[in-house]
């Protein structure tokens, strides 16, 4: 008797849109390949684009892997103001005059987060805090205290558009970016929060080969499956 084919099993890269969740992504990829076995690599907050690792079968047993391993981000950061979430998704909390983002300043500030840095969590994160998502504990105003994380940081260029600054850095997995752009303003004497995203790459794995949410939907099930890659070997993600 002939066994049934065993089911798809790879990684499949999505060039996440703005405005839909990391969970949505992974929803859109269920529906095409009628299976509910699919994971992925690390949330994108859905204000960003750009990179996410569908896990699918049995490669979801990559995921701590993935997750842990490097990414490249390039962004703009905003000065003069602070939002609640650290980015241009929530509401406005503090203003204030923006630096003049000059070679001296933006020299001194990007040292200051370069390296292994300690970084706050932001409020609106699913970091859990007495056994719930902190960004719940937030929409009920409950007092919170920080929680610290350590993160490693590499800035690749940077280029100030005052009050904007453009920039693109990679960083070790967990690291939120979000906290880079916010605590890099209160440095500077100022507020800042995060206005663009884009995941680059996420070890080896570059956006540049990812299936975007148009192409997506125009495949068949066979061609989903298709463009899944072979999980790499243990040490090489």
């Amino acid at each position: 008797m002939n066994q049934p084919p065993a089911p798809p099993a790879g990684l499949f890269l999505f060039d996440k849109p703005k405005g839909i969740t990391s969970h949505d992504a992974v929803d859109l990829l269920r529906r095409k390949l009628s299976m509910r076995r699919i994971g992925h690599s690390g949330t994108l907050d859905p204000m960003a684009t750009g990179l996410l690792i569908l896990l699918v079968g049995t490669a979801t047993s990559s995921q701590s892997a993935l997750q842990g391993s490097a990414k490249v981000y390039g962004g703009t950061i905003l000065f003069g103001s602070e939002t609640d979430t650290w980015d241009a998704e929530g509401k406005v909390v503090a203003e204030a005059l923006p630096p003049p983002l000059d070679e001296t300043s933006l020299a001194a500030a990007v040292k200051a987060f370069s390296g292994r840095i300690i970084q706050t969590v932001p409020a609106y994160s699913a970091v859990r805090l007495q056994g719930k998502p902190m960004y719940k504990l937030a929409r009920k105003n409950a007092v919170m205290p920080e929680v610290k994380r350590e993160a490693e940081v590499r800035w690749l260029s940077w280029t100030p558009r005052p009050p904007e600054l453009d920039f693109k850095l990679e960083c070790s997995g967990g690291t939120y970016v979000r906290s880079i752009a916010c605590e890099m303003g209160r440095f500077l004497g100022s507020r800042a929060h995060l206005t663009a995203l884009r995941r680059l790459s996420i070890g080896r794995w570059s956006v540049e080969g990812a299936v975007t949410a148009a192409a997506l939907a125009a495949m068949t099930p066979e061609q989903a499956a298709a463009a899944l890659r072979p999980v790499p070997e243990a040490g090489h993600a």
